[in-house]
């Protein structure tokens, strides 16, 4: 199947951060202006990555998963923000995105014997105030579900005061995010055949067993591999945080509880699953 709509004309840009490459593929008149762009673009990531990754041990999230009982530790805004849209997610997807599960991913990703550790302790993120409080210790965050989405969603709006019309920014094959008046083909790819989209103004982001399954915990699940939705789940949205959000969320439902939720959640413009290696659409493109 040929892609629905030709790749626009763009510079490529790329850059390692995150464990990924992030590549930039930016059209406009002026190449040096988009170089300088994609560069300051890159700078930011970097600086993300120093405050938000939990292996970096001077970063925020490092300090935090350090707390004691009573401290409160102040944050910058980007961090902040971050946890607060994770917050939010969790209440909105019942329990199902969870950023506090660090110590059973890396109990998982390690293949450690014996049970993991269970959840314990409590964090308190202040609204109004960039600010997190540790009410008990035992909760470690972790950001891979959020972090690479919400580095694109800063440099989308990067690129905005740059006045770069558009492009496809990307953090390696498991989030996209197209903005400006151009259409990007982007293929989801299935044993059975793929699937051709045209993404505008909108991103995409998959979860997948093959790369990240020791990543996706049911919080529910006592660290036991859950019963996946299918071997691989794409989720359009306007945001590329909430898109990475959704498609983690739905990885862990049954089909049953995604084909009831999906009609009553605006956020999510489409989703598709892979299952058993053929592609089967969980909510089509709005009419």
């Amino acid at each position: 199947m040929n892609a629905p709509v030709p790749l626009p004309d763009s510079l490529c840009f790329t850059h390692d951060a995150m464990n990924t490459t992030f590549t930039l593929r930016l059209y406009g008149t002026d190449p040096a202006q988009l170089a300088a762009a994609a560069r300051e673009g890159f700078e930011r990531i970097d600086h993300l990555e120093a405050h938000l990754s939990r292996f970096i041990d001077t970063s925020e999230i490092s300090q935090i998963n350090q707390l004691r009982a009573g401290d409160t530790f102040y944050l910058t805004d980007d961090c902040h923000h971050c946890l607060l849209a994770a917050m939010h997610a969790y209440a909105e997807t019942g329990g199902l995105f969870d950023i506090t599960l660090g110590a059973l991913i890396e109990h998982q990703k390690a293949g450690l014997a014996g049970p993991p550790p269970a959840p314990a302790g409590k964090l308190i993120i202040h609204p109004d105030v960039a600010a997190i409080t540790c009410e008990a210790p035992g909760r470690s965050l972790d950001l891979g579900g959020i972090g690479k989405g919400f580095a694109l969603d800063q440099l989308r709006n990067l690129l905005a005061d740059w006045e770069v019309p558009g492009g496809l920014l990307a953090s390696g094959a498991s989030s996209l995010l197209a903005y400006g008046p151009e259409p990007w083909p982007i293929e989801l790819p299935a044993r059975d055949g793929p699937i051709w989209l045209a993404l505008q103004d909108e991103a995409l982001s998959a979860s997948g067993t093959e790369m990240q399954g020791c990543h996706i915990i049911h919080p529910g699940s006592a660290g036991e591999m859950p019963a996946y939705l299918g071997q691989r789940v794409w989720v359009a949205a306007a945001t590329a945080t909430d898109a990475e959000i959704w498609s983690t969320a739905l990885m862990l439902m049954t089909p049953a509880d995604a084909a009831a939720c999906l009609p009553d959640l605006p956020i999510i413009s489409r989703a598709y699953a892979e299952l058993d290696g053929r592609l089967r659409v969980l909510k089509p493109s709005p009419a």
